[in-house]
């Protein structure tokens, strides 16, 4: 292999992350309604229909815990991530990323939402600082580790973004975005050989996530030319 072809493989791969990083950054964008059914709660009928053999309905429950959802129903959540319909696993995520955002201290969650509308305008300082401030107010969640975790990154400062990303994985050893947000920093630091084990880890509970596909598949091919090119 030339090194011209490693270089223009690497530029495709940070391309890719940088891709990658946006979509995480933003989440799950969908707007979702609730579904009672008769006198259950909306939570209870949201999980009964995500229980459902109908996919329709698995869509509906998946909506109905984006709005309502608690942190334990986080594991049925994440086993329709292999559901067989993509509408589903479609749903599934961004529900995912709904119950994510929940601190359960509506205090907190204003703050947050304040710093994820500085992150949308460009405003990456400002917002580290705002998810600071939720950090302070509430700890334990992870989310507002994971997302000054993603603003760090897109600041360029990848050893404060690895701190944040550990940090998430603390609470939340499930969380399939901050495993690919460790692919991307190590992919950029050069590592490729530890970027590829977190993509596929990523991957592993949610392989739903295109941009991790691709960037596994252009690490591999780097990887298997410079391999090669010592042959």
């Amino acid at each position: 292999m030339s090194l011209g072809w490693a270089v223009i493989g690497l530029d495709r791969l940070r391309g890719c992350c940088l891709i990658l990083g946006l979509a995480l950054a933003i989440g799950a964008a969908a707007t979702f309604r609730g579904n009672a059914v008769g006198a259950e709660s909306p939570r209870e009928a949201a999980l009964a229909e995500l229980r459902s053999a109908d996919a329709a309905a698995r869509v509906r429950g998946c909506h109905g815990l984006a709005q309502h959802g608690l942190a334990q129903d986080l594991p049925l959540l994440l086993k329709a991530l292999h559901d067989s319909s993509t509408g589903v696993r479609e749903a599934s995520e961004a529900a995912i990323w709904y119950v994510w955002s929940r601190s359960g201290d509506a205090a907190a969650d204003r703050v947050f939402e304040q710093g994820v509308a500085q992150m949308h305008s460009g405003e990456l300082r400002t917002a580290a600082a705002t998810f600071g401030r939720v950090i302070a107010m509430r700890p334990q969640f992870a989310e507002a580790w994971n997302k000054r975790a993603t603003v760090y990154f897109l600041l360029g400062e990848d050893e404060l973004s690895l701190h944040d990303c550990d940090e998430v994985l603390k609470r939340n050893p499930q969380h399939f975005g901050v495993l690919a947000g460790y692919g991307q920093i190590h992919a950029r630091g050069g590592d490729l050989e530890l970027a590829l084990d977190y993509f596929k880890r990523a991957l592993a509970i949610n392989p739903n996530m295109e941009g991790v596909r691709v960037s596994v598949e252009v690490i591999q091919e780097i990887l298997a030319k410079r391999s090669g090119r010592y042959i």
